[in-house]
């Protein structure tokens, strides 16, 4: 335990972005647009390459692997609901499974219901990153 008081600790304000590295920025933007509908922003001009995608007030930062960057996706990770994964809330898990096998996106695991109530579905992107796709219940 740390002996700083609660009063003094830093106090996030809001969740700003995820950073992923990507193989392919193109693969990538086709499902992050494409499939998720999220809108591309402006990115500063750094040094390597990469995109930025607009969520809301949130944003995914995709980075493209280079030799001073992590490695590519999860490719170590054994693909199911129960590991590192992230997910975006969408008006009907069900909907986003059926486009995502008419639009042949890697399926984790088929739509379920939460303990809560909602529904939710897992996909892999291009670099095999697992993203929950849920829907509150009604």
């Amino acid at each position: 335990m740390s002996d700083v008081a609660p009063t003094e600790c830093v106090q996030v304000q809001a969740f700003d972005h995820i950073t992923l590295v990507v193989k392919d920025l193109e693969a990538a933007r086709k499902f992050y647009v494409d499939f998720l509908g999220m809108d591309q922003v402006p990115r500063p001009a750094f040094s390597f390459e990469g995109h930025w995608y607009q969520i809301g007030g949130q944003q995914i930062h995709l980075i493209l692997e280079h030799d001073q960057s992590g490695a590519a996706g999860q490719a170590d990770v054994e693909p199911n609901t129960r590991t590192h994964h992230f997910a975006f809330q969408v008006q009907d898990a069900n909907q986003a499974y059926a486009q995502a096998l008419q639009q042949g996106i890697p399926i984790v695991s088929p739509p379920k219901p939460r303990p809560d109530g909602a529904t939710q579905t897992f996909v892999n992107d291009p670099d095999g990153h697992i993203i929950e796709l849920c829907s509150l219940g009604s």
